[in-house]
């Protein structure tokens, strides 16, 4: 047995820590810290540190289950791959391409994600595909979007963020969702910057801030208006930054002077002075960002808030500037990689759209298909489980758990019992794999090789460290066997490396292009940002194929940690965006692109290399308290579960620190209701009702309460959640929406409604 150790990456968040995993003589597989990575420097969460434990086959699916006398029971891969293939032919025959529908996730790898999205528009014909990363941070792309021309999570490294003089931090609890990452803003407020943190509670991280604003949930919107009116009536735009780099200035500022302090205040619940204080430690520093996450991008207006935050940040000239910018933190270990290659509806492999009839005919090309067989873009993510068991009969899903992690999660359920069939390719079995038909075991993390895309936009390599029980396939053998069958016998490569090169050729000239990455490279290099186009890099007149987004034209030697996108021939030490200065074998090919870890430094990606604003103004949410459900549920992640739990759940040390559900509210709301620590609460709206012990705490608004969407049955909190949508994302509104609390004895199954809960 070899017991070398393997670097490779965890397979949670979109930090993906470095970590080294080692199989042990005696069985089982150790994960030890890896230092050299830059992102995390050996750092791993309890998520990270105990990752290995759901290799053992002891809490994973081991061999296919399909469906006979209304029980999950084993077979074998070939009566498996023949049901599904079977009944997808049997559905699209009787009721047409379009009634099947594929369904991926924000944790497949580049290659995956990439084969999936080939595997729907190609083998079977089908618009209908989409993944839960619409869910996770499809606000952010789009607003980023419409502003910069193009979306990628962050347009510089981590690394920048303890070099830059202020930080807002909008609806974000790192310390719990990536604790590793903490330690760049703690690294900010030691180098003396300042980070503000905007969350309806007082998180582990609002705890680390210097100001801590706690809008009421739904009015991130006005909140940002708020500041950049203030900025305009204060004086603090940057006139020179807006004139030269951006355009619509007119438009958006006359958007933003209608919200004013004080009727900001009335909205949000943040203060006047507050207000004021926010835009003072912004504006003074010379250089600044706003990073969001999930609190303002999952609302009805979630493309329109992160827009207002934009605006703010190009308003003040902290846009296309070093150490200054927006940036998304992208939730998924692959929800930046993943809508970049074609599992979303309406995008084709490196970033290009759908209906663009050159983007068609090229990924055609690479496909050997007519363009014109490629079907248009279909459903978003709730829009196509939403039409489950109606246009859509059948549904291949991989990588993802639905029944727990959708919203109005029991409508779903009972779609996806609607179907005619359904597989499931997972790693264990979750509460969506039970409703399945055939459920195929595959392949994770540590047993296959494969790319991810981090919420940096460095593309990494995760390697293969240990080998997959008897019985388990990669999801890329699932997609070749059942293509084959389907009559499709070319096209569907099983080994990841020849998918990557494909890929490479099918992102050439994208938004997202991979063309100068390889699998060599992503290996010697510790990963490679995009855009990284296979021309070579040039000298001072900009990266080659970069479009101008990014800087090229530092002296040799530069010091400057804003710019290290040194030419070849600098004589800095080699980093991992400058390989020309690294040493290579004497066989290695001539300096390729370095890669561009910094956008827009010179130009946006817009077709004028302006940036946009986009006028927006405060409007409600979807679903405001009424006298029947008077407060506000928001929703999250606690530190020791991921997404839907279905891994995390099978730990126990992770169980042990959070075992099950719970509903934080304020004592006042507490005493109201009648309810002690620990009691049992229900909460309701209009979907449905959850039940958990209560939390009591000082930390949330008096007007809101919380919940964390791990876990199913009755404490399931996205039974409760409204799936409203953003007309420009489609992402559904997870972070706010009306309830009403009954206070439960043990045994009770009703209670004391709490009424309306005044103040702040």
């Amino acid at each position: 047995m070899d017991t070398a150790a393997t670097p490779t990456h965890c397979p949670y968040c979109a930090l993906q820590c470095g970590m080294n995993i080692t199989p042990l003589p005696q069985g089982g597989v150790e994960v030890t810290e890896r230092p050299d990575f830059p992102v995390n420097r050996g750092a791993l969460c309890g998520k990270g540190r105990t990752a290995a434990e759901v290799l053992s086959p002891a809490v994973r699916l081991t061999s296919p289950l399909v469906r006979s006398g209304g029980r999950l029971v084993p077979a074998s891969w070939e009566e498996a791959l023949d049901r599904i293939a079977g009944a997808l032919g049997s559905v699209r025959e009787r009721h047409g391409a379009d009634a099947l529908g594929v369904f991926g996730g924000g944790g497949l790898t580049n290659e995956k994600a990439y084969a999936l999205g080939k595997f729907a528009r190609v083998a079977l014909g089908t618009s209908q595909i989409d993944y839960n990363g619409r869910f996770c941070m499809s606000s952010a792309a789009a607003a980023g979007t419409r502003a910069f021309g193009l979306d990628r999570g962050l347009p510089f490294p981590l690394e920048d963020v303890p070099r830059t003089g202020c930080v807002i931090l909008v609806g974000s609890n790192l310390a719990e969702t990536m604790p590793p990452s903490l330690r760049f803003f703690s690294e900010l407020r030691e180098n003396g910057g300042t980070l503000i943190v905007v969350d309806p509670r007082r998180t582990r991280t609002a705890e680390q801030a210097d100001l801590h604003l706690a809008p009421r949930p739904g009015t991130d919107l006005a909140l940002a208006l708020g500041l950049l009116h203030l900025v305009v009536a204060e004086g603090r735009t940057d006139e020179e930054f807006i004139r030269e780099r951006t355009a619509g200035w007119a438009e958006a500022r006359a958007a933003a002077m209608g919200h004013w302090p004080e009727y900001v205040e009335r909205i949000t619940g943040v203060s006047v002075p507050q207000l004021r204080e926010a835009v003072r430690l912004f504006c003074a520093p010379e250089s600044a960002m706003v990073l969001t996450a999930r609190g303002p991008e999952q609302q009805s207006k979630g493309t329109d808030t992160v827009g207002a935050w934009i605006n703010l940040c190009l308003a003040t000239g902290r846009a296309g500037r070093p150490l200054s910018g927006y940036g998304c933190l992208t939730g998924q270990g692959n929800g930046q990689g993943g809508r970049e290659h074609g599992q979303k509806a309406d995008q084709l492999p490196g970033y290009r759209k759908l209906d663009d009839p050159a983007a068609r005919r090229h990924v055609a090309e690479v496909w050997g298909v007519d363009p014109d067989s490629l079907p248009g873009p279909g459903r978003s993510a709730y829009e196509l489980l939403d039409a489950l068991g109606g246009d859509v009969r059948a549904l291949l899903l991989m990588g993802s758990n639905p029944v727990v992690s959708a919203p109005r999660a029991a409508h779903v359920e009972e779609r996806l019992r609607s179907l005619d069939f359904l597989a499931v390719c997972d790693v264990v079995r979750s509460e969506t794999a039970e409703l399945a038909d055939v459920v195929l075991p595959v392949t994770q993390w540590a047993e296959e090789t494969g790319t991810t895309t981090s919420l940096e936009g460095r593309v990494l390599l995760r390697r293969r460290a240990v080998t997959a029980p008897a019985g388990v396939r990669s999801d890329l053998e699932v997609l070749h066997a059942v293509a084959a069958r389907l009559g499709v016998e070319k096209g569907f490569p099983t080994d990841p490396e020849e998918v990557f090169e494909e890929l490479r050729r099918a992102s050439a000239g994208g938004p997202a292009d991979y063309s100068g990455i390889t699998y060599r490279r992503l290996a010697e290099e510790d990963g490679l940002f995009w855009p990284c186009p296979a021309e070579q890099a040039t000298g001072d007149d900009g990266l080659a194929g970069s479009g101008g987004l990014a800087r090229n034209g530092d002296p040799a030697g530069s010091d400057d940690p804003a710019r290290n996108d040194g030419p070849a021939g600098s004589d800095r030490p080699a980093r991992n965006d400058d390989p020309a200065a690294s040493d290579r074998p004497a066989h290695a090919e001539p300096p390729a692109h370095p890669g561009t870890p910094r956008l827009f430094l010179d130009r946006f990606a817009t077709a004028d290399g302006r940036a946009r604003f986009v006028a927006v103004a405060h409007r409600a949410g979807a679903e405001e308290p009424d006298a029947e459900y008077p407060l506000l549920l928001t929703t999250g992640r606690v530190v020791a579960q991921y997404q839907s739990g279905a891994q995390t759940r099978r730990v126990p040390e992770l169980n042990a620190a959070a075992p099950g559900p719970f509903v934080e509210l304020h004592p006042r709301l507490a005493a109201r209701l009648g309810a002690a620590e620990g009691d049992p609460v229900a909460v309701v709206s209009r979907r449905g009702r959850a039940v958990a012990p209560a939390r009591i705490t000082s930390g949330i608004r008096p007007d809101t309460v919380f919940m964390p969407f791990h876990w199913p049955g009755e404490g399931r909190a996205n039974t409760l959640t409204n799936p409203a949508l953003d007309p420009v994302s489609r992402m559904p509104e997870f972070k706010s929406c009306a309830v009403r609390l009954e206070a439960l004895g043990p045994r009770e199954q009703g209670g004391r409604a709490a009424g309306p809960v005044s103040g702040g």
